[in-house]
Formats: C-alpha cells, structure tokens, sequence
C-alpha cells in the first residue's frame, strides 16, 4: 500500500523533474555558448593601432601583420611630393583600441601618376598663364627672365629643364618653369610681407610680384607632410619692402613653422620698424636718403632642413 502510495506521488511530481533539468540544461547551453562567444569576438582584449601614416604600403603591411590588423585601401589620392603607395590616412586612428584581425581603412597616395596634358601658354601674360596651367593641374614652377620690350609675357616653357611641346603627357601637378620678357623700364617689383601666411599660399603670393621661390626651411615643429601643410612663414630673407625695390625675378627664402606666436611676434616687429622708417622718412629732406632697415631675423632651430622647392611645394 506505500509503495502504490509513493508511486502515485513519484508520478504526481515527475513534470516538476523535468522541468528543473531542462532549467539546468539552458542555463549550461547557455553558459557554454557565452564562453565561446567570448572566445570569438574576444571580448576585453584589444590591441593598439600603431601608426602607419607616412609609411610606405609594403612598411604598413609587414607592421599590420606583426600587430595582428588588416588593412584595406578605401581611398587614394596623387600628391607628386610623395612616395607612391605612401599611407597618408588611417582609420581608426593611431592609438585606439580595436580587436585582433580588425581592418584598417586607410587612405594611399597613387601607385600610378595621374597624367595631364600641357597647355600652350607661350605668348600669355603671366596671370593668364597661371590660371591656364592651374585649370590643367599643373603648376607655375620657376620664373626665368630674359631682356624684351614685353614684361612678363610668356616666351618659353619647360619641364625638368626641356622644352614642353603644348599636348605632351606629363605628370598632374607638376612645375612648369616660364621664360618670360623683362623690360629695362618695367623690371622691378616689391617684396611682399609673408610673415604668417600658411605654406600652401606662399608661392601664388611670390609669383604675383614676380618672384621665386629659392628655398623653404622647416623648423624642428614641422616633423609630417601634415605638419607641412599647416606650417606659416616666421622668417623671410630678403625681408618685405614697401615699394618695388628689388628686380623681378629674385629668389626669396623662406622659414616656416608650427609655432604661430613666433611669426605674429616677427610680423608685428616688422610692422613697427617700418613705422618708424616712413616716419623718418617724412623728417628728412628729399634728397636724403635713409638706410633700409632690416627686421631681426628669428633664430633658426637647429634642425632646421632645406627643401627644394621646385619640387616639393604641394598644391591644394
């Protein structure tokens, strides 16, 4: 009789059995599952981005691999300044957290140049030739004058020291150099005040009064292309003039940097000492002439490094 008893009471009850094990069994599928989840997408562990940047694309593979990342080329962009497949962006940046195998969107300049055809710009003006070469990718380069009764009028034009037939293939953004026309009465021009003016406007503004750009120092701020691009004149030799006073044609160096309080100082120098020279200017009798004179010029940085800019002056 007990035992029919507990039988009854063992059949009453086995849902009860039965529904504590299947408990039991999902809460173990679903322990088993996030274990292994978290073993997939590796949850907490990440690794830091390194910087690629202004590597070259082979240089920026072996680093990805050794940091266990993958790269992917979303975007690529021609700047003749720099090497071909040299990584110019990254994302994520250098410095954040991702997980291993995560892909590296990054941005490269062209394995291959992008080429443009040259513009006839002989017998053009200078401001019309600037805008000609400009509308057909490609640059003013160096500005050689020769004696003719027409002051910058385009007699010649040139590539890498050859002459350049109108049509000819050549790279997008490269320099054309002008053989231009300088009369014996319209031959000289001022030196403007550069002092703070970003990189990428120094050579239109130098071209516009007729001038060339000899050679551009960096100072140790500058370290990157970026760097470069962001950079303003702190110091230029020969400094500004306020009438034309200097031959077209004639070289200016230049000295750039990040420090943008060192070149308004040297600005606001220049500002007050040319002040005061047109105020002596006015005391004294007409035929008394006064002695230009010269900003100080900004200590240069030890690290300072030339360029040679008929190459490496990027264009916007």
């Amino acid at each position: 009789m007990a035992n029919k008893k507990t039988q009854e009471k063992t059949s009453k009850y086995w849902w009860v059995k039965h529904l504590v094990l299947a408990v039991i069994a999902a809460l173990a599928t679903v322990l088993i599952l996030f274990w292994m989840l978290k073993g997939i997408t590796r949850h907490g562990k990440t690794l830091e981005v390194p910087d690629l940047t202004n590597m070259t694309l082979s240089e920026a593979r072996k680093v990805a691999k050794k940091n266990h990342i993958r790269l992917k080329i979303t975007d690529s962009v021609y700047i003749p300044q720099l090497h071909a497949g040299q990584v110019l962006k990254q994302t994520p940046s250098a410095g954040s957290r991702v997980k291993k195998n995560r892909n590296i969107l990054i941005t490269i300049n062209s394995l291959v140049p992008m080429m443009v055809k040259a513009p006839d710009v002989v017998g053009y003006s200078l401001r019309q030739a600037e805008s000609n070469l400009h509308a057909a990718n490609l640059r003013i380069g160096r500005l050689n004058y020769v004696p003719d009764i027409a002051t910058n009028s385009v007699m010649g034009q040139s590539y890498k020291g050859r002459d350049l037939a109108a049509g000819t293939e050549i790279p997008a953004q490269s320099e054309i150099d002008l053989t231009l026309g300088l009369s014996a009465s319209d031959c000289w021009t001022k030196v403007p005040n550069l002092l703070t003016l970003p990189y990428h406007r120094v050579k239109s503004e130098l071209t516009y009064c007729s001038l060339n750009l000899d050679k551009i120092m960096f100072d140790a701020t500058v370290q990157t292309y970026a760097d470069t691009l962001n950079s303003i004149v702190y110091k230029q030799e020969p400094g500004p003039t306020i009438g034309n006073s200097v031959r077209m044609g004639t070289g200016v160096v230049l000295y750039l940097t990040l420090n943008k309080d060192l070149a308004e100082l040297n600005k606001q120098n220049t500002k007050a000492k040319d002040q005061v020279r047109d105020t002596t200017s006015l005391a004294l009798p007409k035929d008394t002439q006064l002695e230009e004179v010269q900003p100080e010029p900004a200590e240069t940085p030890e690290e300072a490094q030339p360029i040679d800019t008929n190459t490496d002056e990027p264009e916007l």
